[in-house]
This record gives structure tokens, sequence and C-alpha cells, in this order.
């Protein structure tokens, strides 16, 4: 075991039996560590449902392709804990904490707390908060865990940007079961003064947004007001009220990828190492990474199930409108190349089951569904799920694994095929770690 492990472990147990909705905890804590998240590098804050670590990737592209040294935080893991911070090396490459350093900074985070009560969210954001402030860098992207307005990310008072991503229905038992009252929580990060980027909203959420904005005396730059974007003759144009950008369409598949790539540029524009430099804008649209996010798996022992010239493709959506944008870049997918389609899906307890799948009806030949191992709270047994999808007028059945999901699925059809793994962020990093050999770290 990793000591980073027992680390974690162990911080998961000075969770409040009780909490109390606020940043209290924190504060306390970041005050007797010297309150290290007021000696950080220009932040970037960005909140949203769907959307966020898109267009994060694509803004850490953009700035590591003008230069810049850029840290960013993340949540959740994948594979290991590590990826939730990525820390500017000395060459200007981030890349995740290593292990010495993630040790150092929970050790010495849980000596000062002195078994106070705490979630592990927000000590191992305190955590982050101290090895941003001893590593150098010219720019944090700061993602918000949950929420925005009582996240641990918002103790930091005075970013330099604030981006809100597409709001839609998600952890509605914490957050609230309305769009406007997600918005409420997600527009808690706006700043006085400070600019934000107000990407594509349902237009309750937008009300909500612009409403906190004027109260509050930030200065929103709104989609479809003040900017747009969109595709066109295979190219990607972004229009401000000063500019049009005729870049590449992003590397990130999907048309959804249309809106966080729109995004991040008109967020590029604000910051002024990329304001006028437009080559570092298009190579970070190209170069963006960003795993389970549409990604193709080409080889490793998943992909060897299937048969020749079958496709697999994983994706960590898990949401309502997650569902509609996966539908719609498959039925691209379809257009432009056809093949049959089957879902292997796997999904949290709480999640809006049926809406997520519905989107997929007249698309999908078939849906395996399977367990999520190691899921930190009840997730939908197999049976369960397959039973919500048949409910949807989707043909589905129930699986032990996604190895078994597969050969199920090539024994159904052995034709070449498009298989995606979907429904849950905690599967898809079991499904990473199984490529790679390796085991899931704990969230």
């Amino acid at each position: 075991m990793r000591k980073s492990d027992k680390l974690l472990a162990d911080l998961k147990l000075l969770h409040p039996k009780l909490i109390d909705l606020s940043l209290g905890r924190i504060e306390r804590l970041l005050a007797k560590l010297g309150n290290p998240h007021e000696k950080l590098p220009p932040v970037v804050h960005i909140a949203g449902t769907n959307g966020k670590g898109s267009t994060t990737a694509f803004l850490k592209a953009m700035l590591s392709a003008a230069g810049l040294r850029v840290h960013v935080y993340t949540s959740p893991h994948l594979v290991r804990f590590h990826e939730r911070i990525e820390l500017a090396g000395p060459d200007g490459v981030s890349q995740p904490i290593g292990e010495d350093q993630l040790v150092d900074v929970l050790t010495r985070t849980q000596a000062v707390n002195d078994g106070d009560d705490i979630t592990q969210f927000e000590i191992t954001t305190a955590a982050a908060f101290l090895a941003f402030a001893e590593t150098p860098a010219d720019v944090i992207l700061l993602e918000v865990g949950l929420g925005g307005r009582l996240d641990a990310t918002n103790v930091v008072q005075q970013p330099a940007l604030t981006i809100i991503t597409p709001v839609s229905m998600d952890h509605a038992e914490k957050l609230g079961h309305t769009i406007g009252l997600i918005a409420a929580e997600k527009a808690g990060i706006l700043k006085r003064g400070v600019p934000c980027i107000v990407a594509q909203q349902d237009d309750e959420a937008l009300a909500v947004i612009v409403d906190t904005a004027h109260r509050t005396g930030a200065k929103p730059i709104v989609w479809g007001q003040d900017f747009d974007a969109f595709e066109q003759n295979g190219r990607l144009v972004v229009q401000t009220e000063t500019r049009v950008l005729d870049l590449p369409l992003p590397a990130l598949v999907g048309r959804h990828q249309i809106v966080n790539a729109g995004t991040a540029v008109t967020a590029a524009l604000q910051i002024e190492a990329l304001r006028q430099n437009e080559a570092a804008i298009e190579r970070g649209l190209l170069t963006a990474k960003w795993p389970a996010r549409m990604q193709r798996l080409d080889s490793g022992p998943l992909p060897d199930l299937l048969g020749r010239n079958s496709e697999l493709w994983l994706d960590g959506g898990h949401n309502p409108s997650a569902g509609i944008a996966l539908a719609q870049t498959l039925a691209d997918l379809e257009e432009r190349a056809p093949k049959p389609l089957y879902l292997i899906c796997g999904m949290m307890g709480l999640k809006d089951a049926t809406g997520f799948l519905s989107p997929f009806r007249g698309l999908v030949r078939h849906i395996v569904t399977v367990p999520i191992p190691g899921a930190h709270e009840a997730p939908f047994t197999p049976e369960v799920l397959a039973e919500v999808a048949n409910q949807s007028d989707l043909s589905a059945d129930s699986a032990n694994d996604v190895e078994s999901a597969l050969k199920r699925i090539e024994l159904l059809d052995q034709a070449p095929k498009r298989v995606l793994i979907c429904g849950s962020l905690y599967l898809a990093g079991h499904v990473l770690a199984r490529q790679e050999g390796v085991e899931v770290q704990g969230n």
C-alpha cells in the first residue's frame, strides 16, 4: 500500500457526523497552515455541471502552449488521487503531484488539523493549496468540487477570472431540486469586479447567474449575448463583441465540445498572455486531452475482447444533459461511419438513470448493465439498472463486470460494432485502471 493510500483512508475517518453548510472548517484549517490560499498565483475558478473538465483541459493546453506554468485542481480522480493536483514542473509541463510531495502536504495538513472534524475534500483541498503555494507557477485552474458557493475551493476571495459551464440537474439532493437553485449555488463563485465567462445555459439558470452577477458586482460575459461559438465549414468560429476567431475544431470529440471550446477560447481572451496569441489558442484546441470524455480505447485488454474493426469508447457522463450530448455525438458518428451501437452502463444510485438513458432510445441496439467496483456510495445494482433501461423501451440485461459485458456483446453480434462504456466517472476510472493493469486508488 502506498503511504498516500493510508493517509487518505485516515482522513476519511475525520468526516463530521453532521455537516454544517459553511466554509468554516476549511477556513480554520487554512489559518493554521498560514493561509496558503492567499499566496497563490492568479486563479481561474471554474464551476458548472457539465463541461468543467473539458473547459479546464482546453484552457490548460492553451496556457501551456503560450509558455505559462499551470497548476490544475480537479475532482474526482479516475485512477490515482494524484491526478487531482497537477503541478507545473520546472520545464513548464504540468504533471500529477508526486507521491512524496503528496504524502508531505497531506501529513502536514493532517498534523495541523489535529483530529478536528473535517471532510476529506476539505482537508485535501487545503493540502492542494499548500502544494500550489509552495511550487512556482503563473496561473492556477481551480475546479469546483461540488456546487460553488460553499465548496472548499471558494475560500479564494479574489480570482483573476471565473467560468460557469452549462448548469443542469445533478446532485439535486445537495444543491437543490430545480435548475434555478443549482445555478444559484454555482453562481456563488462570482466575485465583485471579476469577469465571469458564462457558457451556454438553460434560460432559468442564466437568469439566476446574471442576477447574481449584478447583485455581487461581477462582470458577466454571456454566451449568446457577449460571445458565441459554432462550427462552420469544418472550423470553430468564436465571435465576441470585438473579435472573430477562425479556429480548428477541438481535439475532444462531440458537438457539445464546441460549447466547451468556445467558452475556453473566450476565457483565454481575458488572459493577457493569450489575448493576442492566437497560435497558442489554436495549439490548445488541437492538443487538449481529457480522459474518459468520449475517449477511444484502441488497444489493451478490453478492446481486445471485441472483434476486428470494432470500436470501444469510454465516457464518464452520468446526468440527463450528458446523456443527450453523448447520444448526439454517437448519432453524428453513426452518420459518418455506420456501425451497430451497444452500451455498457453502470451508474450511482442517486443519479437519474431514466433521464440519462432515454436519449439513446432508437439509437442503441442493446445495453448491458454492470456493477461499479469499489464505489464510494451505493450504485444501482446491474439488475435494477437493466430494469430501468427496459422500462425506458431500451433492450437491456446485466453482467457481472465489464469484461463479461464485452464478451456478451461480441456473442450477440460478431460484425464490426461501436461500444460505449458510460454512466459513471467511477466506472470510467475502473476501466482505465483495468487497461493499465493497476488498482483504482479510493475516492
